[in-house]
């Protein structure tokens, strides 16, 4: 059987019954477009896998859909929804046609990462079928889960913005607030230490290649 490396994202939407029925179909439509440029498949109404054939961007796709749910609800000054997600890096049997028939160590790796997550606090781990690198995804999955559960609301919606790369600027311009405000916004969300763990992720990943 032909193989090749690829990340899953297997993951669910926390607080997902609190938000209005207006906000879930919202969020449920946003998620669907950022997971649509890859096999995506939603199960169980608020469950989700994804499979990425390029390994390096699977967290920051992950922080897209975290700071997408968690700034959903912007009246609401802390985050009502959030996603609670494991990432698996590894072989991936091909062709993948169906998510759920799909095969493969990081089919694995991400289904049981998640499995163990369901009475912990963690929102995010990272598992790669490489053993010298999983004690640094462990710690990037950690920190990054740990700045993104501080985020306000209003931060996750600036943070969401310059993952898909915009500017501050088009930021202030996109949410209608002062640049000041998304200045702000930046610094108390952390954007510089977020950035930098991107980097430390792609660069990991990229030994797998």
């Amino acid at each position: 059987m032909e193989t090749e490396k690829g990340a899953v994202i297997t993951a669910d939407i926390a607080s997902f019954t609190l938000l209005s029925k207006v906000d879930q179909q919202k969020l449920l439509e946003t998620l669907t477009e950022l997971g649509r440029p890859h096999p995506f498949e939603f199960y169980r109404g608020d469950s989700f896998q994804i499979y990425l054939v390029n390994p390096s961007e699977s967290l920051k796709l992950l922080l897209k859909l975290r700071t997408a749910a968690k700034s959903i609800h912007q009246d609401s000054a802390m985050p009502i929804a959030d996603i609670r997600a494991s990432i698996g890096i590894g072989q991936v049997n091909i062709p993948v046609t169906n998510l759920s028939t799909a095969t493969g160590e990081a089919f694995l790796l991400s289904g049981r990462s998640f499995d163990s997550m369901t009475k912990s606090e963690e929102r995010l781990m990272i598992q790669s079928e490489m053993p010298s690198i999983n004690p640094a995804l462990r710690v990037i999955a950690y920190f990054v889960d740990y700045l993104l559960k501080q985020l306000t609301s209003k931060q996750a919606a600036v943070v969401y913005e310059l993952l898909n790369d915009h500017t501050q600027l088009e930021a202030a311009k996109k949410l209608n607030k002062s640049q000041a405000t998304i200045n702000q916004h930046v610094q108390s969300a952390a954007w510089t230490e977020i950035e930098k763990l991107l980097e430390e992720f792609s660069s990991l990943t990229l030994q797998l290649e």
